[in-house]
């Protein structure tokens, strides 16, 4: 996520605005709550109905039941974050089987300025302090592009996302070079707190969210651009072998740095937009709830500074039927899923929760 200051937010519906494909459009953002304090991620375990976490980018996940915050956080560990800009409290996931192993990792921005992924036990009410392990740190030389997405995969591993280190233009090489995680998404086992983590992707400039689609298991990335084009990427599961999504030779489609490109089997954005209609992609999942049957396997996603929101599908290796939808929601830090796979966006300027409807 690129942080350009915190803006208040507006919710802007653009009543009566058609797609771009010619197809009436009748969604809304429903307002769910507010005073959320920068939220940038929203989740819930599937075992957990009426029920979402509100990471709040200062250190805290905070509970949502049925609309209303819950007082006390499920998660409070501002002491050890280092927050503001790009940096905090950045993501969190539950186990696949979190309604008995009770377990869930996050990924912050510690008081170095270093990456920690970090797995917690849960009593059912709060996550147990003293339950903390770490699994991986990974040094940051920037205070930008830390990634921050983690996300457990249909083969129940968890995957982290992290950024090229920071500045601009990669200017160490560190998305095309397998010497560092920089630039990565790479996957881990929870089970095995210690053990070597697997690049599976590089070329990454900072994917500020990624998703696995939870009816095929199929990899969407959001991954920010440095001054032209912002993209998204998509990988059908399973995958064999490396991918590399080619920054920072390629930026999007078109060339970025003369040289040559790293190992793995080069992804190509499936959509991507330039900076006349935005500056910073925010990643989000293709709709599986039911309360907008119109909205199905669309893939949604937008734009942190425009607050832009497009959906699109996926048929064979590319996208078909982009469309701007007539939502937009500015200070967009990021899209959730419950555990229905309703919909959900985050406004970190405003500090609101908004679901997706019709």
């Amino acid at each position: 996520m690129r942080v350009t200051g915190l803006l208040a937010a507006v919710l802007v519906l653009l009543a009566g605005a058609g797609s771009a494909d010619g197809q009436p459009s009748a969604l809304r953002l429903q307002k769910v709550l507010s005073g959320l304090d920068a939220p940038v991620y929203v989740t819930a375990p599937r075992s957990e109905p009426g029920r979402l976490y509100v990471v709040e980018r200062g250190g805290t996940v905070r509970v949502v039941e049925r609309g209303r915050l819950r007082r006390t956080p499920f998660l409070d560990i501002s002491a050890q974050v280092r927050a503001g800009g790009e940096q905090g409290l950045l993501g969190l996931a539950f186990a696949p089987d979190y309604a008995t192993s009770r377990l869930l990792v996050v990924d912050y921005t510690d008081r170095d300025g270093n990456s920690r992924i970090v797995r917690y036990r849960s009593d059912g009410v709060r996550a147990v302090p003293d339950s903390a392990r770490r699994l991986l740190l990974v040094r940051q030389p920037y205070p930008n592009h830390n990634g921050g997405m983690v996300a457990y995969g249909r083969d129940g591993k968890l995957y982290v996302g992290f950024g090229d280190g920071g500045s601009a233009g990669d200017p160490e090489n560190r998305a095309q070079s397998m010497r560092t995680l920089l630039g990565k998404i790479v996957r881990l086992d929870p089970a095995r707190p210690g053990a070597r983590p697997l690049i599976v992707a590089l070329g990454l400039r900072n994917p500020w969210r990624f998703s696995f689609d939870r009816a095929n298991g199929d990899l969407y990335i959001g991954d920010v651009g440095q001054d032209a084009i912002e993209e998204v990427d998509h990988v059908a599961w399973p995958w064999n072998g490396l991918l590399n999504f080619g920054w920072d030779v390629y930026e999007g489609r078109s060339s970025f740095e003369p040289k040559p490109l790293g190992p793995g089997r080069l992804v190509q954005p499936v959509a991507q937009y330039s900076h006349a209609r935005g500056c910073s992609i925010t990643g989000g999942y293709v709709y599986r709830g039911t309360a907008v049957p119109s909205a199905r396997g669309r893939y949604f996603y937008g734009d942190y500074c425009s607050g832009t929101i497009w959906s699109l599908t996926i048929a064979g290796a590319g996208a078909r039927q982009v469309r701007r939808e007539p939502i937009s929601l500015e200070g967009l830090s990021s899209f959730g899923e419950d555990a229905a796979g309703e919909l959900y966006a985050v406004s970190a300027d405003s500090g609101t929760l908004f679901r997706l409807a019709s």
